[in-house]
């Protein structure tokens, strides 16, 4: 699991934006709300996984949602100001 990884918690926002993507993605039912949430497709979230809006948009979606908001950043490690702090550096 993520959540052990030493590196998440001081990482770079688009490591700590991936490791998000990576437990979003985890759960089907929550990888299918992300989706229609956000307008991505798989291929385009493939393609995009460099692009700091796609990244942006998966910050996005874990701070408008605050229970997801909430599991994520202990899944990684990180308070869930950290992520909403990503989500801020990101949209900028």
């Amino acid at each position: 699991m993520i959540a052990s990884s030493p590196s998440v918690t001081s990482a770079e926002p688009q490591v700590l934006a991936l490791a998000a993507l990576g437990w979003i993605l985890e759960d089907g039912d929550r990888a299918q709300r992300f989706l229609s949430l956000t307008g991505l497709d798989p291929d385009t979230l493939r393609a995009g996984l460099g692009d700091v809006s796609v990244l942006g948009a998966v910050m996005e979606f874990l701070a408008n949602h605050e229970p997801d908001l909430l599991r994520c950043s202990e899944a990684l490690a990180v308070t869930p100001e950290e992520l909403v702090g990503v989500a801020q550096e990101l949209a900028r």
